[in-house]
C-alpha cells in the first residue's frame, strides 16, 4: 500500500511528540526547585508551549484561509479555513489541557480568570471551536462561508494579543518562551528537548492541515456528485 505525503508527515509529527514525552519525563533535567512550587510537573511544559506555538501556526493558516475566501472566493482559502480551525482546536485543547494540569500543581487552581494570555488564548480556542462546530451544523453556501469567515480574520486579533499579554499584563503566566526576550531563554537540555517538541508538533500541524484539506475536497466531490444525481 502506498503511503501518502500528508500521512507520512502525520506519523513523522505523532513519533516525534512520543519521543519529546519520552525525553521531557525521563532525560531533561528538572526546574531549580526553589523557584516552582511544583518542579516536576514543570516537565508539560515539554508538550504545552510547542502545542500552544502548533496553535499560533493552524490560527495563522485559519486567517490566510478566510481572507482568500471573503476577499478573492478562493476554494483553496476555505480548504485552509476548514484545516486551520480543526488543527487550531486541536493544538488549541492540548495547550489548554496541559495548562491546567500545571496551573493546578503549580498554582493551586487549574485556572485564573484574572490572567490575560489564559483568557485570550482560552478565547481563541473557543473561536475554533465555534467555527469547527458552526461548519458542521449549517448548510454550506456562501453566506455561511462569509459568516465563519468573518469570525476567523476578527478572531486572529486574538493571536498577537495573547503572545504578548503577559509583557503588558503580568500576572501570573510565565512570559514567552519561543521569540522571548533575554530573561526568558533556556538553554542546554531542556532547549533541546523544547525545540524537538515544537519541530515535532509543527510537523503534525502541517500533516493534520493537508489532511484536512484532502478531507474537504473528498466531502466536496461527493456533495458535487451527490446533487447530480438529485438532478439539481
Amino acid at each position: 500500500m502506498r503511503v501518502k505525503a500528508n500521512e507520512a508527515v502525520l506519523a513523522l509529527g505523532f513519533l516525534g511528540l512520543m519521543i519529546t514525552l519520552y525525553l521531557a519525563f525521563n532525560w531533561a533535567p528538572s526546574v531549580n526547585i526553589n523557584a516552582f512550587q511544583s518542579p516536576e510537573s514543570q516537565r508539560i511544559f515539554y508538550w504545552h508551549v510547542p502545542a500552544a506555538w502548533a496553535a499560533f501556526i493552524a490560527f495563522a493558516v485559519l486567517f490566510v484561509g478566510s481572507a482568500m475566501w471573503f476577499f478573492k472566493r478562493s476554494s483553496l482559502g476555505w480548504k485552509l479555513h476548514i484545516a486551520g480551525s480543526e488543527a487550531g482546536l486541536a493544538c488549541g485543547l492540548m495547550a489548554v489541557w496541559s495548562g491546567c494540569v500545571w496551573g493546578a500543581a503549580e498554582w493551586g487552581t487549574p485556572w485564573d480568570w484574572e490572567d490575560w494570555r489564559l483568557n485570550t488564548f482560552g478565547l481563541l480556542t473557543l473561536l475554533a471551536l465555534f467555527l469547527v462546530l458552526g461548519r458542521q451544523s449549517q448548510p454550506d453556501g456562501v453566506e455561511t462561508r462569509d459568516t465563519f469567515s468573518t469570525f476567523g480574520l476578527y478572531g486572529f486579533i486574538l493571536v498577537p494579543l495573547t503572545y504578548v499579554a503577559t509583557r503588558i499584563w503580568v500576572i501570573r503566566h510565565p512570559g514567552p518562551v519561543i521569540a522571548g526576550d533575554e530573561d526568558s531563554s533556556i538553554s542546554g537540555d531542556m532547549a533541546l528537548v523544547l525545540m524537538i517538541g515544537a519541530i515535532s508538533f509543527t510537523t503534525l500541524i502541517v500533516g493534520h492541515i493537508l489532511t484536512s484539506m484532502e478531507i474537504t475536497k473528498f466531502e466536496q466531490r461527493l456533495e458535487r456528485l451527490q446533487k447530480e444525481l438529485d438532478g439539481e
